[in-house]
């Protein structure tokens, strides 16, 4: 599925529609496009988070898309872009070979890697195959926003924390720092459940899932629950 958020010009409703491309993110009356995103991940949440902040904060087009072939198909029939962001562990990837086929096909292509849990030799190695930065996507709206614009700018951009990192952790390392109603609670959050849900299917006070997800958030250093669920699946934890 591929989604664009922009405004066309003369176009009072602020949505175009070209074939075979559809939009679902609408630029606001008066607020110009600034730049133009390409994203390709595999997680729908991650699309829809990502995607938002660009679009609200940085008043972007983003064109989004589920895995690293269609980003490529994307990029030859509507770029170049400002910026493509590449989900390091999307299906086509291939570690960082695809990064390096992606900047071989197009060397004028500015191209950035997003990961949740690649390790600073990751990051680096990437920089090494032509990326211009990596990005965390546990950045906030702002962070995020003020990285993309700082290599739109041709600038080289790393979290000093994504440089400082040790090795990457495992699934089974992710889990281990969680009990195991923690986990179950988790488990809701990726589905998009609701508290009064999640509470229902393990039969406890949903006062006592709002302690939870409070904790979650604390041991994941998420900021909110959307953020933990991203932050989970980016480790594997289903």
């Amino acid at each position: 599925m591929l989604q664009e958020s922009q405004q066309s010009q003369g176009d009072t409703t602020g949505l175009h529609q070209p074939s075979p491309i559809s939009l679902s993110h609408i630029q606001r009356v008066g607020r110009p496009v600034s730049m133009r995103i390409l994203l390709a991940d595999d997680h729908g949440m991650v699309r829809e988070t990502i995607s938002a902040y660009l679009t609200t904060e940085g008043r972007a087009a983003v064109l989004t898309a589920s895995d690293y072939f269609e980003a490529m198909k994307i990029l030859e029939l509507k770029g170049p872009f400002d910026l493509v962001l590449l989900d390091f562990s999307m299906p086509g990837m291939n570690g960082l070979k695809g990064l390096t086929d992606a900047v071989a096909s197009h060397p004028d292509q500015a191209f950035a890697i997003v990961s949740g849990t690649a390790p600073n030799k990751i990051a680096q190695d990437a920089l090494e195959a032509g990326a211009i930065g990596f990005l965390p996507k546990t950045m906030g709206a702002k962070s995020l926003v003020n990285a993309v614009r700082f290599m739109i700018a041709g600038e080289t951009f790393v979290p000093a924390s994504v440089l400082a990192a040790g090795g990457e952790a495992s699934e089974s390392d992710f889990s281990k720092q969680l009990s195991q109603r923690e986990q179950q609670v988790l488990t809701g959050l990726c589905k998009g459940q609701s508290n009064k849900e999640i509470a229902r299917d393990l039969d406890l006070q949903e006062v006592t899932i709002k302690l939870h997800v409070r904790t979650l958030c604390k041991k994941l250093n998420a900021k909110n629950r959307t953020q933990a669920a991203l932050i989970a699946k980016e480790a594997g934890f289903e």
